[in-house]
Parts: structure tokens; C-alpha cells; sequence
């Protein structure tokens, strides 16, 4: 997964020093084992057998934080997806090896079929007559032209507005098909419609406010499932919806149960109070006893997330970028990997997946080295305080860092790193907050100092980072996007708008490992580990099947069924 070197030489550029072997024996008395290698999973599942004919038993999964937005074209986190995947159709879906299919559409538009011009401006796309909405009311060209326009609706709190803010010309052509053109073209756009929920116009059309809507608290979708019961702080409750077009659904409730302890998540699989661990899945230093237990189904998947520190770059002490170099080179990212984390998750230096076509082996490797960090301090005119914090023209180093309450990793993560920087003369306080403030406006609004987040960047398997690098896409200045860190670099914005509009592989493939250079450079937020996810379900349970290019575990819930 990451470049390939020599272990024990790390080992001993990382630790040659006394202070940092004492680090170690410090942060393994955190833990409570040793570290482990990246074991073998146990698979513990039987043969599948055919699904039920009708949809029968519930399937419970248990989230680490409390899905609170249901219009999925709002801005909304990560553990939200997994309810619109089961609520909501959108026009296409992406398979686990990346292959873009049809869910509303009838096909995928293609040049040769007539569903695309050559130049990628004109749109032409067929939909399928056979989809109700959970009231019952058809599905029609009228809900996609909705929905496309809503989203850039200046009035209307959308997610992401890119490449949508380039859909020109929207004609209903009939109940069954819809053209638009593109005012420029934008490659990415049929990926980005992979996670374009279709909203009902006969519904929203009508709300006099969509962004406070009655239907944003019980959702109407053409999806698998539909709204059950939520219990606000505990759990939200699904039905089948009989007449979904596709395959599926095969159990009749999907409980999504909201367990925000990290620990008490885990007990609960071991103890068989859910079937299936979501996100934040079990963490690692569980992993060497959760392969090991009865009837349950555990397996390791690397995932395109990234853990990191998000540094706002609004605060003047990040607008330094010895600042950002030191804060990188006090980070002890290997005894973390190792030692908290089990050995579980793989070193990465950008935002890119390894997994990707885009991904950038050159860039430089992270080397721990305290020496290192202060000299660049020093140099920088960042000089020890009175009370020993380094300050320069009236600026103390010192910030807050913030994540999710109960997650126990994390947690231990961050009083590592505040022990290092410390010996550097950096203040870093300790902030966190329940993920639904933490992941709100906090977070949305880069209200935060920094932030230790794991994200995934892609959009279904494309590279376009736009939404998270580009300067028109800081919220907290007004843009519409997820540049939470407020990034901004003329160079990386024109890389990003003519990645955006080129359509050869080979162009892309370098504008894309430019831009991971470039942010490499920049480090507005410091890479500490690529996921690997420790996925476990119960082994009765059939359907489930991991996908790295969507944000969610529950893809595709209407597939999973018990044996």
C-alpha cells in the first residue's frame, strides 16, 4: 500500500534518541497489549444461500456517531450516507471495483449511445418507468430536473454545488428522459451523480422553505428502505419498502443503533447486540480478539480514508509554514501506527488513496525527528516564552485540537502528540465535543484551531479534490464546499479547474500527482495514517460486501439478507 523501506533503519532514525524510546514505553502503558502485525482474517461465514422471497428479520448496526441529516443534499457527514444509500436512488451507483452503473437511469450515457456528445457538453439521459416513490407517486424527469436545480439554488444549503453549478438548459423531454448541456465540461460529473440523491418535486417543490422542511425528519425516497421510527440519542429504524425497483431489500427492518463509546461499540458486536459494526468499525487494538470470536465474520480492508491533523489556516500561526513543517516533524506517526493503532493502518503522505490510478510514490516520507522540528522554529524566529511556549510578534504557538468524545484511539492519539510538541515548546490543549457539535458547524465553519479527522477525499473513484482544496470551496468565507482547513493556493486552483475539464487519462494523472505535490508541500493538514477498517458482522449475515469508493459500509443494505 505505501512505498516500500527498510523497517529497522525507520526504526532507528525515528527513536535514536533516549526521550523517545521513553515516548514509546510511555504510550504502550496506554494500551493494553503489545503491538501486532496485519493478521490473516477469520472467516467464519458459510456458503449464502438464495435470499428470502420476502424480506424477513432485521439486521442492527451500530454506529460510533448519531446520523442527524436526512436530506442527503445538505451538508452532511459520513455516518449520514449509510441512511441515504438505503432511502435514496440516485442516478447511478459505483460497484466496489469502481465500475459506474445504473440505479435511476436506464444506462449509462455513453457516446455511443448516443447519451453523451463527444465533447461531454451535451446530456442526454433515459430513465427507468418502473420507479415509485415510497408514497407512491411515480418517479419521473420532473424529480431530476428538481433536484439539480435545488441544488444550486442560492437559498438552498447545499453539500457541494461543483460541477452541478455547470448544468445549463434542463429539459424534460418526457416522463422517462431528461437532457441538459454543460457549460464546460466537467469529467468528474458522472461520478459526482453516483452520490446525487433524487429528491421528490411533488414533496419539496411544495415547502415553502426546503432547507427546514417537515420531509428533512421523515424522508420520502424511491430507495430499499423506508422511514421507519427515530429515536433521537439512540437508534433510527427502516422498513422495507415492497415495491423498490431492484433487487431487494431482503430483511424487513435496518436499525441504524448509535453507540458513541468506541468500546461499548465493540462489546456489543462480541455480545451480539448488532449484527454488523459500522463506522467507526472496530478499532485495531480489538482486532487481534474480535478475529478470534464464534459466529462472527471479521476481515481487514484497506479504505481510501485518511487520519490527519487539519490545521485552520486562518489562525497567523499556521500561515507559517515552518510552523506546519515542525508540527509534522515532532509527530511520532510510526509509534502510532504501531503501538495505539496495532500495526493496523499504513503510513501515506497525501490525500490520495494507493489504490488509485492518481496516486502520487514520489512524494517526500515523513521522518520523526524533535531536533529537526525546533530548529525550524529557530530559524523561523519562533522563540521560547516566559513559560516556556514559543511566540513570535505577540503570537504564542499554542491551539486547540478537537475531535469526537469516546473515540478511545483518538483520544490517546492526541496526548502523545501534545506530550512532543511540548518538548518543542508547543502548546496543543485538548478540546473535544459529541460528534453532532464537533461535525456540525464546528466543523463545517472552520471554527476549530485544528481537528483530527479522518477523510475520504474522492468522489466514487475519480480524483477531482475540488471540493476540499479549492479556495471557492471555504465555507467559512462564504464558498460552497468542504475546504474546512481554508487552503488556499493559486497554483492548486488552477491545477484543480483544468483537472476538472480534461478528459485524457495520461493529462490527468499528472495535473492530479501535481496537485498531491504541491499540498505535500503546503501541509495544510499532517497525514498520519491511511485506514485500514476492521469490518466485522455477524456470520450469518449474506450480502455484505465492503466498497471503497463510496463513504459507507451500507451501500448496499438492500442486498444483505440472513442465511
Amino acid at each position: 500500500m505505501t512505498h516500500s523501506h527498510d523497517r529497522e533503519n525507520d526504526m532507528t532514525k525515528a527513536h535514536r534518541t533516549g526521550p523517545a524510546l521513553t515516548r514509546r514505553a510511555t504510550l504502550r502503558m496506554m494500551t493494553a497489549g503489545g503491538a501486532i502485525g496485519l493478521l490473516a482474517p477469520n472467516l467464519l461465514g458459510q456458503p449464502a444461500l438464495a435470499q428470502p422471497a420476502e424480506p424477513t428479520g432485521r439486521i442492527v448496526v451500530g454506529l460510533s456517531q448519531e446520523p442527524t441529516v436526512f436530506n442527503p443534499l445538505m451538508p452532511h457527514i459520513e455516518v449520514d450516507d449509510g441512511v441515504a444509500f438505503s432511502l435514496f436512488d440516485a442516478l447511478f451507483r459505483i460497484t466496489p471495483e469502481g465500475e459506474i452503473v445504473p440505479n435511476l437511469a436506464a444506462e449509462v450515457p455513453t457516446v455511443e449511445n448516443g447519451g453523451l456528445s463527444e465533447d461531454g457538453l451535451e446530456w442526454r439521459i433515459k430513465l427507468r418507468d418502473d420507479v415509485t416513490w415510497h408514497d407512491g407517486e411515480p418517479f419521473t424527469a420532473e424529480d431530476v430536473k428538481f433536484t439539480l436545480e435545488l441544488i444550486t439554488d442560492p437559498a438552498f444549503r447545499a453539500w457541494r454545488t461543483t460541477g452541478h453549478d455547470l448544468v445549463r438548459d434542463i429539459e424534460v423531454v418526457s416522463p422517462t428522459e431528461i437532457t441538459w448541456r454543460m457549460e464546460e465540461p466537467f469529467a468528474p460529473y458522472m461520478s459526482f451523480l453516483t452520490e446525487t440523491f433524487i429528491l421528490p418535486e411533488h414533496i419539496l417543490g411544495a415547502a415553502e422553505d426546503p432547507n427546514e422542511a417537515a420531509f428533512n425528519q421523515a424522508p420520502v425516497g424511491t430507495g430499499a428502505f423506508k422511514w421507519g421510527e427515530r429515536q433521537p440519542g439512540d437508534n433510527l429504524t427502516l422498513v422495507a419498502n415492497p415495491d423498490y425497483h431492484g433487487d431487494g431489500p431482503y430483511v424487513e427492518q435496518l436499525v441504524f443503533k448509535y453507540i458513541p463509546d468506541m468500546t461499548v461499540l465493540y462489546t456489543q458486536f462480541r455480545s451480539g447486540e448488532i449484527d454488523l459494526v459500522g463506522q467507526a468499525y472496530i478499532t485495531p487494538d480489538n482486532y487481534e480478539e474480535a478475529r478470534t470470536l464464534e459466529d462472527r465474520e471479521v476481515t481487514l480492508v484497506p479504505r481510501a480514508t485518511v487520519e490527519s491533523i487539519y490545521l485552520n489556516q486562518a489562525l497567523p500561526q499556521f500561515q507559517d509554514k515552518a510552523v506546519r513543517e515542525a508540527l509534522y516533524k515532532a509527530i511520532d506517526r510510526k509509534s502510532i501506527i504501531d503501538i495505539l493503532y496495532f500495526g493496523v493502518p499504513s503510513e501515506i503522505e497525501t490525500f490520495m488513496p494507493p489504490t488509485s490510478a492518481y496516486y502520487n510514490p514520489t512524494l517526500p516520507e515523513h521522518e520523526f525527528d524533535l531536533e529537526e522540528a525546533a530548529r525550524l522554529l529557530d530559524e523561523a524566529g519562533w522563540v521560547p516564552g516566559p513559560d516556556g511556549i514559543r511566540q513570535k510578534d505577540g503570537v504564542r504557538l499554542s491551539f486547540s485540537n478537537s475531535t469526537t468524545t469516546g473515540a478511545h484511539l483518538r483520544e490517546q492519539a492526541q496526548q502523545f502528540i501534545q506530550q512532543t510538541f511540548g518538548q518543542i515548546g508547543v502548546e496543543m490543549t485538548i478540546e473535544n465535543l459529541p460528534p453532532a457539535v464537533m461535525w456540525g458547524e464546528f466543523w463545517g465553519q472552520s471554527q476549530f484551531d485544528t481537528a483530527m479527522v479522518g477523510i475520504t477525499y474522492l468522489i466514487g473513484a475519480d480524483p477531482d479534490v475540488t471540493n476540499r482544496f479549492h479556495s471557492k470551496a471555504i465555507a467559512a468565507q462564504g464558498g460552497a464546499g468542504s475546504n474546512n482547513a481554508q487552503y488556499s493556493n493559486p497554483e492548486v486552483d488552477a491545477l484543480l479547474e483544468e483537472g476538472a475539464r480534461t478528459f485524457d487519462i495520461e493529462r490527468r494523472k499528472e495535473i492530479y500527482q501535481e496537485v498531491q505535490a504541491i499540498i505535500r508541500e503546503d501541509l495544510p493538514f499532517l497525514p498520519l495514517f491511511l485506514y485500514t477498517n476492521v469490518y466485522g458482522h455477524k456470520a450469518g449475515m449474506a450480502g455484505f460486501e465492503p466498497n471503497a469508493n463510496t463513504r459507507t459500509e451500507s451501500w448496499n443494505a438492500a442486498g444483505w439478507y440472513w442465511n
